[in-house]
């Protein structure tokens, strides 16, 4: 079973954005909030170009990079056709209001 590492409440986050965590062994990761509160962890780091996903804008279960709009799936990572690529996504968990990244 993974540790889990609090980083932040969820309140922290703001609905349809995200806050970034500084994770020295694995850089920057980008946590994004749904509409619906659910709560995903992506490499903060677009597949195409290297744009920061973390000021990208979420809509539904997806984030849309902000430097040449490529899709990513929040819960894989998966570019959405017609684009091609993937950054790493990372287990996150939301219990009683605080928010955890998988260690």
């Amino acid at each position: 079973m993974s540790n889990w590492k609090l980083i932040c409440k969820l309140e922290d986050i703001p609905q349809l954005g995200s806050r970034v965590v500084h994770w020295p062994e694995r850089g920057k990761i980008a946590v994004f909030r749904t509409a619906d509160d659910e709560v995903f962890a992506l490499h903060d780091k677009c597949p195409h170009k290297g744009g920061p996903l973390s000021q990208g804008i979420v809509h539904g279960k997806r984030v849309t990079c902000p430097l040449h709009g490529w899709n990513l799936g929040l819960e894989d990572g998966q570019a959405v056709a017609p684009d091609v690529g993937s950054c790493k996504k990372f287990e996150v968990k939301v219990e009683g209001g605080d928010v955890f990244l998988a260690a």
